[in-house]
């Protein structure tokens, strides 16, 4: 899965998104084209490599023809059903748009259909989010997870006069998204770059479980005291991050990192907490397990815990949320040690007995007879599950192999 990760240390803006998404290989030329087709008047990307206190990054610019118009939310989407932009620009421009109109909405006790877009929808603004959309989809982008946010502190100047930063609407869109403390007197994140944010990312936190291949820097149009650039991390997904001490052979453990999921039930049948069980093991858990709890007013309740591979993380997720009545899902990344194992069979006077061993951190090995293997014996032969189990127990420490 391709992946990227948004590196907020100086906050987040549209044009920072831009031009980082430029930095790390999108096309301008073919941002441009789409946004040409939006029919803005004489809009036109400017990129240019500035330096923001010693680091380089991609600037972009946005230069257009003076206007005086307020945009409402049905205007923008008519200008993105209309433009040659591929179906999932189009989408993932629409839903940036849509987020923003519900912020300003709410802040303005108005409808999505009745609020004015302002600042965001100038020409500039839809330019950012518009190329933005492009620049993920062109870089093939199908995760975007983002680090905590700062928004500076001190007051700006919008439409309405001057408020407190965060901006109301910026305010608004990072409801629920985890902030970051930076002492900077300045807007560091915009509407548009919450809105991105809000929109797009998945996740907020460190960095995930990744191989990176593209780095881009998209540099702020004003200065601080810390270098006001944006950096984007693009790469795979990693299955694990895994990493084994010095000297270690390929029977030594290994530490890995993947995702906890967890969520609390307490109205669910015992049918149904199968059912999502069943469905989780078949989407590639790596493991499920159930736990009595107890919830709030004395209510019995389930712990449902998921252990799952970075890359299968949001569809096990998504099955947590279609599978179960739960309102939420907690997520974390874990390290958990891991033993080697190889595969292995031993000869029982019933049969073949499929198994593994497992090498603890001392080298020694440790025999573990599959269940099927051992059910599939037992009922062809009529004996013991139990039976055919200790055969191969038996049959593993005759041999004693050389592992």
């Amino acid at each position: 899965m391709r992946i990227a990760y948004l590196d907020c240390a100086s906050g987040i803006s549209g044009d920072m998104t831009l031009g980082a998404l430029v930095d790390a290989g999108a096309d301008l030329a073919q941002i441009q084209a789409g946004i040409d087709s939006l029919g803005l008047p004489s809009c036109r990307l400017i990129s240019s490599v500035v330096k923001k206190n010693g680091f380089r990054g991609i600037q972009i610019k946005v230069e257009h023809e003076p206007e005086h118009k307020h945009r409402h939310l049905h205007h923008i989407t008519a200008m993105i059903d209309g433009s040659t932009l591929s179906a999932r620009q189009k989408e993932l421009a629409t839903r940036i748009f849509r987020k923003l109109a519900e912020a300003e909405a709410k802040v303005h006790g108005s409808t999505i259909e009745k609020v004015h877009f302002h600042e965001v929808g100038a020409v500039d603004s839809i330019a950012d989010i518009v190329g933005a959309a492009i620049g993920f989809d062109l870089l093939g982008i199908e995760r975007i997870v983002c680090s905590p946010i700062p928004t500076g502190h001190g007051t700006v100047q919008i439409a309405h006069g001057r408020c407190s930063i965060p901006a109301p609407a910026t305010a608004e869109l990072l409801r629920g998204i985890p902030l970051a403390a930076l002492d900077v007197e300045g807007e560091l994140t915009t509407p548009t770059g919450a809105a991105l944010a809000a929109s797009l990312a998945t996740n907020f936190g460190p960095v995930p479980a990744m191989t990176i291949d593209r780095i881009g820097y998209g540099a702020g149009q004003k200065d601080f005291p810390q270098a006001n650039v944006l950096r984007l991390l693009i790469g795979e997904v990693a299955s694990a991050t895994a990493s084994v001490p010095a000297g270690a052979t390929n029977k030594s453990p290994r530490t890995e990192s993947i995702i906890l999921l967890e969520t609390n039930l307490d109205n669910i049948t015992g049918e149904a907490i199968g059912h999502a069980v069943e469905q989780l093991w078949t989407a590639g858990a790596l493991d499920v397990a159930l736990a009595p709890i107890q919830m709030k007013k004395g209510r019995p309740g389930i712990l449902l815990s998921v252990q799952s591979r970075p890359e299968n993380a949001d569809k096990l997720e998504q099955l947590l949320f279609t599978q179960t009545p739960t309102l939420g899902v907690r997520r974390a990344t874990v390290s958990r040690t891991v033993l080697a194992r190889e595969e292995h069979t031993v000869k029982t006077h019933w049969g073949d007995v499929k198994g593994k061993v497992a090498f603890l951190p001392d080298g020694k090995p440790r025999f573990s007879p599959e269940f099927e293997s051992c059910r599939e014996i037992a009922e062809r032969n009529n004996v013991t599950l139990a039976a055919v189990m200790d055969a191969a127990q038996a049959a593993w420490a005759a041999a004693k192999p050389n592992c």
